[in-house]
């Protein structure tokens, strides 16, 4: 063995520790205090981020949401409705790596099947209570009723729901690492992706007949 050896694989194992940091963080770190996202097609370059307004016209009411003041409507087939606050609401959130929606449940409502490729969630009940629930990679289904004042969490880019299991309106306030975390339906992507997934891969996958793939699409199409 060199007398160069060890220090090789000290260097080493330094570089996978810096990587593997750097794969586990959401966004990347801010370079400057703010950057206030630009109207779409103005502003200049930022990194990381979207283009940033010019400091001079940034005004307090950019770092301001009242979104979640009022709920989206849950009169839909889902029973559900979700307010987002990320990065393309609420522009005052952008390089922050941070950002929240409100769900919102009629008595029986669910928040289907989805995932955040980008970003982990803390569900925070306010009002009511939700079944909440994740599938990890091994196939474990973690699920815990949870109810006003308490919180879950679900790992970033795992499928996951909210389900209001009691007789009231129920509503939670959902925290994510990611100005803008993403979200892929499970249904939606599937059965409504565009251009259309082959009915026969579908069938094969699902080990139904065709026909039934054809009558979920159906019921998955956009517009």
């Amino acid at each position: 063995m060199s007398s160069n050896e060890p220090s090789s694989w000290l260097l080493l194992v330094v570089v996978v520790l810096l990587l593997s940091a750097t794969l586990c963080r959401a966004d990347p770190e801010p370079v400057q205090d703010f950057c206030v996202a630009a109207p779409h097609g103005s502003g200049g370059p930022a990194f990381p981020g979207l283009p940033c307004k010019p400091s001079s016209s940034v005004v307090s009411d950019d770092f301001f949401f009242a979104a979640h003041a009022r709920g989206a409507s849950t009169d839909n087939a889902m029973g559900s409705g979700v307010t987002p606050g990320n990065v393309e609401a609420f522009p005052g959130l952008n390089t922050l790596g941070v950002s929240i929606n409100r769900v919102d449940l009629a008595p029986g409502g669910v928040n289907p099947l989805h995932s955040h490729p980008r970003a982990a969630e803390l569900v925070h009940v306010v009002v009511g209570e939700m079944l909440v629930g994740f599938v990890s990679t091994e196939g474990r289904f973690y699920s815990k009723v949870v109810r006003e004042g308490e919180s879950f969490v679900i790992p970033r880019g795992l499928m996951h729901f909210q389900y209001n299991v009691g007789k009231s309106a129920a509503r939670a306030m959902t925290v994510f690492n990611s100005q803008l975390p993403g979200v892929v339906f499970a249904a939606q992507a599937l059965f409504g992706a565009e251009p259309e997934i082959p009915d026969a891969v579908l069938a094969k996958s699902f080990q139904v007949d065709a026909e039934i793939i054809k009558l979920i699409k159906s019921k998955n199409r956009k517009g």
